[in-house]
């Protein structure tokens, strides 16, 4: 359990602060109705009802929580139920399995996933798309940076948007398994905060 003594209603939802674009999560979270806070430390950890794993590189980010001495404290967390969010990146951490792992990367896991990094090609090669995404009513911008997608699901992942157009179509891009959330693409930069909104009402639920 964690340490959080927040409302229901107005949940502390942490952003691992180690890489990435915190600033924008952080913003994005406040908007949501949550009280958003920095987390470098296992105490900082043990202070929120959730966390947000933000974009940045996914095997220097395996390193920095190992570095930090957050890694097993994050994997007790996820799998002791707290309810997580990672963007691209983060998605990567958050799947039980990556297609083209490096021999010394690991994952915090918790999703019954595949993914593959990079699977867009390289920052040149970074698109927008409109998408639906189920629950919402109308489609959302999807801004993929040498995004991941998702290449097979588990029995109890549900398939939240894909890929709609071009030759990457179909491609699984948002995905949720109980109180864990992923998504290929970063919301946090395109001013629509309504993917952060369904992670604090998955918070929320949960408390």
């Amino acid at each position: 359990m964690s340490g959080a003594t927040t409302s229901p209603a107005r949940p502390t939802i942490g952003v691992l602060a180690v890489q990435g674009d915190v600033r924008e999560h952080l913003a994005a979270l406040g908007e949501a109705g949550a009280r958003a806070v920095t987390v470098r430390r296992p105490s900082e950890l043990e202070a929120v009802d959730a966390l947000v794993i933000p974009g940045g590189e996914s095997t220097t980010m395996d390193k920095l929580v190992r570095a930090f001495e957050l890694y097993e404290p994050l994997r007790k967390r996820i799998a002791d139920g707290m309810p997580a969010y990672g963007s691209c990146a983060g998605m990567i951490m958050l799947a039980d399995r990556i297609a083209d792992a490096r021999p010394d990367q690991q994952t915090l896991g918790g999703i019954d996933m595949t993914v593959r990094r990079n699977a867009f090609g390289r920052q040149v090669d970074s698109f927008e798309e409109d998408i639906h995404f189920t629950g919402l009513a109308s489609t959302v911008r999807a801004v993929f940076i040498r995004a991941p997608w998702v290449e097979e699901t588990g029995d109890g992942v549900e398939v939240l948007a894909r890929v709609e157009e071009g030759p990457a179509a179909g491609r699984i891009v948002a995905v949720r398994q109980g109180a864990l959330l992923a998504t290929s693409f970063h919301p946090e930069v395109s001013g629509d905060h309504r993917v952060h909104a369904e992670f604090v009402e998955i918070v929320r639920t949960h408390q």
